[in-house]
């Protein structure tokens, strides 16, 4: 019988999770969803307690498997060239971090091709997941930034003390996948991939410039002039 994927070998994932606990981003004594690092299938998740956190997610036929392992893969090789190499500590670290940054720049700049069937682009779905994501907005969390494209969504967004953020984007996709299906009259599978993205902001400088990219996203995908243009954002919304 083959592994499931949980039990795969992993080598990105355990050089990750070397790293970071080297660099003491894990704490003990706190749970792994509230800060430090745990995985929710192939990608590591980092936590930082009282952190904001740059997220997506993605509609379930968005990214085709195939296109993913082919980034992957890049991925892989390109980190497997770099461990051969002699390099510092740092430079090894930043090097690394600029491969990982890259295969979600490319994840990115496909999603915003407009693959998949979009649904997003429905006014109904936009105005619905636009919403959710506002209704626990300055309760539950704050949301800096957000947009709503096509075929994902960008947040940028502080978890409130004693709210998790894995339970925040659980509550946005199980509430906006149950009424979308509905809406749609679609059948058994996904509505969102199960796997999402996120990344806690390391600085100000850091946060400045995700913020930047999310309310820009609409213009840089073509689908507007101006990012105050596209309503199912934080830049184009109603106040």
């Amino acid at each position: 019988m083959s592994p499931s994927p949980a039990e795969e070998p992993n080598p990105g994932l355990e050089r990750t999770l070397r790293q970071l606990r080297a660099s003491g981003v894990k704490d003990k004594a706190l749970p792994p969803l509230r800060t430090g690092i745990h995985t929710r299938g192939y990608l590591p998740h980092v936590k930082r307690e009282g952190a904001s956190y740059f997220v997506t997610f993605r509609l379930a036929d968005s990214l085709p498997k195939e296109v993913l392992l082919n980034f992957e893969h890049e991925k892989a090789e390109r980190l497997r060239r770099l461990a051969d190499t002699t390099q510092s500590g740092k430079t090894f670290k930043n090097a690394e971090a600029d491969i990982v940054r890259d295969l979600q720049r490319k994840i990115e700049r496909y999603l915003d091709r407009g693959a998949g069937a979009c649904h997003l682009r429905l006014t109904a779905l936009a105005d619905l997941v636009a919403d959710a994501l506002r209704h626990f907005h300055q309760s539950r969390y704050l949301l800096h930034e957000w947009v709503v494209m096509p075929n994902h969504v960008h947040a940028l967004v502080w978890p409130m003390p004693n709210h998790l953020l894995g339970d925040i984007l659980k509550s946005w996709k199980q509430f906006t996948s149950t009424r979308a299906k509905k809406m749609l009259a679609l059948g058994p599978g996904p509505f969102w991939q199960p796997e999402s993205y996120d990344h806690w902001i390391r600085n100000e400088a850091e946060k400045s410039r995700i913020a930047r990219y999310i309310r820009n996203n609409p213009v840089s995908a073509g689908l507007c002039t101006r990012p105050e243009d596209w309503r199912w954002s934080s830049a184009g919304c109603s106040p």
